[in-house]
């Protein structure tokens, strides 16, 4: 139970940081006149090592500067914010100079009622800010504030510059969202289950699968007859010694990534090439050109330490030598799940590495409690040696995918679309090959017959790159193009020549990339405006863009809609629509798509991350509804 205790704490410290400033009302007047001008005091307690920036910093800086507002049109802010005294200093994130607050500030604000009302009236703010530490920032946050005051009386000189009432009931209406700024949680399972995936396909590899009775047979040792208890809480000890290495190691990245967001980690040109290099190298190792291994002194000591020490302490140096051995097979395994958690949040790599440590575990655990069922596994072979083989392949194809990130974040143009095709359908055919015995790799002899499973694991390879040739015309691939490069207008494409009328694109293929010359195009023509905030680095993106987007009752739904698509992850306004993106929306997730009245810039509805086609489109209809319920209100 410690042990478990201990692998999870960093989630838990973690999840505290995600969130270090709390707010609270500690002054209020107990009462007021209706439209006099009263003071109210808010503390913020900031944790850790985190600085909250001043009211006074120039929005244009860099950081969000702590911005207070009413929340109720019967109340505004009548006058400046005032803050405790804030530290000048030279900030390293923005390289400036910032005022900022460590561990507590007080902010004074000026409020007032509207001269009309009486009695029990709720004070509530908003407070929009951002903390930084000295290497990494949070995302900009906004946070609710409520207290209560009575009214009594009205102000001999009240104030009057509150929001029009009348305006405001006519354009403002609160909507219930489709999604809200949380991570889905359909996003963690999928992301877990992949995780479980990979520690599974990770036994059968030729340097794991053969430990397995190995181990049994050391606890089965250790127990000895009249000690079966015994044995069994050694191999649950042993495995969460496995679930401890790996998950720490989720962990450590987390650690380094900080608490930031994995998002803005994830679109770094220069994270994209070292992981599709990685990708590169862990591929070739599958392949047998050569082996990954840690120094033979590492593993010869954990060896010796498990094999000296008793108890619990000589299980615990057995799990870490099992899992020094079977670094040269796991290390692919482990680097595509942390490569995979650069499309979620910061606690992914915590997870990921839990889930595959946990599969991993799994076998050598349950036959060590039941040691009968080893004679069902099936006898250690070449078969083990053609998985890893086939899985390096597959993980060479993924390496297209991060490489291609970093080339066209860099504007490189070398790796385009249908490079990224060619090299697949090399891959996937050369895996057909080998799998059908026409070729051998170092270290392996060719088949001198063709077994049946051979032969029914090569049809799927060869058929998948044929599958892929029209994709090299220009031909949409459905779900597979989101993991290929990125559809680009110099792309060479017979299939939208072919298709488009004198090199025409209908109406429903324009799209936007100025939010703003959108608003005024979507009031003239009154329609609601929809926002795709995506990325060039992501992959739930490019599978809605390939196969939800051009459904035909998706394209005519578009078609009443001014469409604008922002990019946040490169180009030159990235960090001005991440910008926009946050204060629309309160998440940075991707992708996210806004149905916006252009007129007040209402939120009609949210959606965030990968949907499917039924829901996209009843996503839209519900925008469509309430944007027309709104325009009807406004011409009454």
């Amino acid at each position: 139970m410690g042990i478990a205790l201990f692998v999870l704490s960093p989630f838990f410290v973690y999840a505290q940081l995600l969130d270090p400033v709390d707010y609270r009302f500690i002054e209020i007047p107990e009462s007021a006149k209706a439209g006099e001008i009263f003071e109210v005091k808010v503390e913020a307690t900031i944790e850790g090592e985190w600085h909250l920036y001043s009211v006074l910093n120039d929005p244009d800086a860099g950081p969000y500067p702590t911005t207070f507002s009413s929340a109720i049109p019967q109340m505004a802010i009548a006058g400046d914010v005032t803050e405790t005294e804030a530290v000048i200093a030279f900030d390293p994130n923005f390289n400036t100079e910032l005022g900022w607050h460590s561990n507590r500030a007080e902010f004074v604000i000026p409020v007032a009622f509207r001269p009309d009302l009486e009695g029990e009236q709720l004070v509530h703010l908003e407070v929009l800010y951002q903390v930084c530490d000295d290497r990494s920032c949070l995302p900009p946050k906004t946070k609710s504030i409520e207290g209560t005051i009575v009214l009594a009386g009205v102000s001999d000189t009240p104030f009057d510059d509150f929001p029009d009432e009348a305006e405001f009931a006519q354009r403002v209406e609160t909507f219930e969202l489709t999604s809200d700024a949380t991570v889905p949680s359909d996003n963690v399972w999928g992301f877990l289950w992949l995780a479980i995936t990979a520690g599974l396909a990770a036994l059968l590899t030729p340097c794991v699968f053969p430990l397995i009775p190995l181990v049994v047979s050391y606890f089965s040792n250790q127990g000895g007859e009249g000690k079966k208890g015994t044995s069994w809480v050694q191999a649950i000890i042993f495995g969460l010694s496995i679930v401890l290495i790996f998950t720490a190691i989720g962990a450590l990245l987390a650690l380094i990534l900080g608490v930031a967001g994995v998002s803005q980690f994830a679109s770094n040109p220069w994270v994209n090439l070292i992981i599709g290099l990685m990708f590169v190298v862990f591929g070739v190792s599958l392949l047998g050109m050569f082996e990954l291994r840690l120094p033979y002194r590492l593993t010869n000591w954990l060896n010796r330490k498990s094999n000296e020490g008793g108890g619990i302490v000589g299980t615990l140096f057995m799990g870490f030598t099992i899992s020094a051995v079977s670094f040269s097979c796991t290390a692919p395994f482990v680097g595509a799940i942390l490569a995979a958690t650069t499309g979620g949040e910061w606690f992914y790599p915590i997870i990921g590495m839990l889930g595959f440590s946990a599969a991993f575990a799994s076998p050598f655990v349950l036959f060590a409690m039941f040691p009968g069922y080893l004679e069902s596994l099936p006898k250690s072979g070449s078969w083990m040696n053609v998985v890893k083989v086939i899985l390096g392949f597959i993980i060479l194809a993924a390496a297209v995918k991060f490489l291609s990130n970093a080339d066209i974040i860099w504007e490189w143009g070398f790796i385009t679309r249908p490079l990224g095709i060619a090299i697949w359908i090399t891959l996937f055919f050369l895996a057909g090959l080998y799998l059908l015995g026409t070729y051998a790799l170092h270290g392996d002899e060719k088949p001198k017959y063709i077994t049946s499973g051979r032969l029914l694991l090569a049809i799927p390879f060869l058929l998948f790159s044929f599958y892929l040739l029209p994709g090299l015309m220009g031909a949409s691939l459905g779900i597979w193009d989101a993991w290929l490069p990125a559809r680009q207008a110099t792309d060479v494409s017979v299939v939208r020549a072919i298709t488009s009328s004198g090199g025409v694109v209908s109406e429903g293929d324009q799209w936007s990339s100025n939010y703003e010359e959108s608003v005024e195009r979507a009031i003239a023509e009154n329609r609601p405006i929809f926002i795709d905030f995506t990325g060039y680095t992501c992959t739930n993106c490019r599978a809605m863009e390939s196969t939800v987007f051009p459904r035909e009752n998706i394209v005519a739904r578009f078609q009443k809609m001014e469409k604008v698509k922002l990019y946040t992850d490169g180009g030159q306004n990235a960090a001005e629509n991440q910008k926009f993106q946050f204060e629309l929306t309160g998440t940075l997730a991707l992708p996210t798509y806004v149905i916006v009245d252009p007129a007040s810039g209402t939120v009609l509805d949210q959606l965030i991350g990968f949907t499917r086609a039924p829901d996209f489109e009843s996503f839209l209809d519900r925008g469509l509804e309430r944007y027309e319920r709104l325009n009807s209100r406004v011409a009454l």
